[in-house]
């Protein structure tokens, strides 16, 4: 199952710990140009733990990344480009539930 959003689609959805997703974005730094776009994660529903930034790769007019699932709970994510611009759904950034 593909879970589409306007800035971003995620593969496959639901996850659980092990899966391989993979990221695809195409959203506003995307859409304005950026030279380089990264994938910020994290887990945990207040506070985020295990942040990693992942350099995406340009795949035609979109950037892609896949990461593996690395524990249950909250995973976290929003990009940001090389000049430190983010697009981070006004600041409240997106989540999936992860099964064990």
């Amino acid at each position: 199952m593909y879970n589409l959003h306007p800035a971003f689609s995620v593969f496959p959805t639901p996850s659980r710990v092990g899966d391989r997703v993979k990221i695809r974005y195409h959203g506003l730094l995307s859409e304005c140009g950026a030279d380089q776009v990264y994938l910020r994660t994290g887990y945990g529903s207040e506070y985020w733990e295990n942040i990693y930034d992942h350099r995406m790769e340009k795949v035609g007019d979109e950037w892609e990344k896949e990461i593996r699932i690395e524990k249950e709970g909250q995973l976290n994510f929003c990009f940001k480009d090389s000049a430190n611009n983010w697009d981070n759904n006004n600041g409240l950034n997106w989540s999936y539930t992860i099964k064990g």
